[in-house]
């Protein structure tokens, strides 16, 4: 079940942040504000990588489910279109606490330095077997979805080149590829959730990675959104 961690209003993660959080929260806001997208190989925090590689090593492997594409009612699984497997993140797991606090401050940080509005997060685990793929498509379209900001992360030590499984970011106007990201440990990838294309290729071996997505407050007439 997808499980969205909203943050009350009263909280102050930043007041208890870490002092290299700001410098990289700030290399995260100016990549947003001067092209919609940021790459950092290896910047995610290492106790917060390794909290999240040993939620990953809980998991059973039957807890992953196949990926759907659409949300809500509309949701329909497409094997020529994605073939990963996921399992959403529980803010509750005792592993996620670290994962969670730090995309709390982060929200907080591009909220205060952006003005965007990020109200919730969410997040799940993926499972690229090989030869598993993920066509080109956009995270949210525009006025259909309240998804602002995508964040990807890798779990995956020792990745080679030539093990494939780039992720593949395309231009919002001409449709131009702009970069392919090796999913190597620890590197974090953050873009405009409307604006920016892209798909992951099939890698050789087994490519594990961290999806979240930073939304606003869609709900109306006393109907929650996101849903629970």
């Amino acid at each position: 079940m997808e499980r969205t961690h909203l943050i009350p209003e009263n909280s102050d993660f930043n007041a208890a942040a870490p002092p290299e959080d700001d410098g990289l929260f700030e290399r995260i806001a100016c990549g947003l504000e001067d092209r919609g997208h940021v790459i950092l190989p290896a910047a995610l925090p290492e106790p917060i990588a390794a909290a999240l590689l040993q939620y990953l090593s809980q998991q059973e492997q039957d807890r992953f489910h196949r990926a759907r594409i659409g949300r809500g009612i509309e949701q329909t699984r497409n094997q020529f279109v994605r073939r990963d497997k996921i399992v959403w993140m529980d803010p509750a797991h005792p592993q996620a606490d670290a994962w969670f606090n730090w995309t709390d401050r982060l929200q907080r940080y591009l909220n205060r330095r952006l003005f965007l509005g990020l109200f919730s997060f969410e997040s799940h685990f993926a499972h690229y077997r090989p030869g598993d793929f993920y066509r080109k498509h956009l995270d949210a379209f525009r006025g259909e979805s309240n998804r602002v900001l995508s964040l990807v992360t890798y779990l995956n030590r020792g990745w080679e080149p030539d093990q494939g499984g780039e992720l593949v970011i395309y231009a919002p106007d001409d449709g131009a590829e702009i970069t392919r990201v090796m999913p190597t440990f620890g590197t974090l990838v953050i873009f405009l959730s409307e604006e920016f294309p892209h798909e992951v290729l099939a890698a050789e071996r087994d490519r594990y990675s961290v999806a979240g997505w930073f939304r606003v407050n869609g709900s109306i007439n006393r109907q929650i959104d996101p849903p629970r």
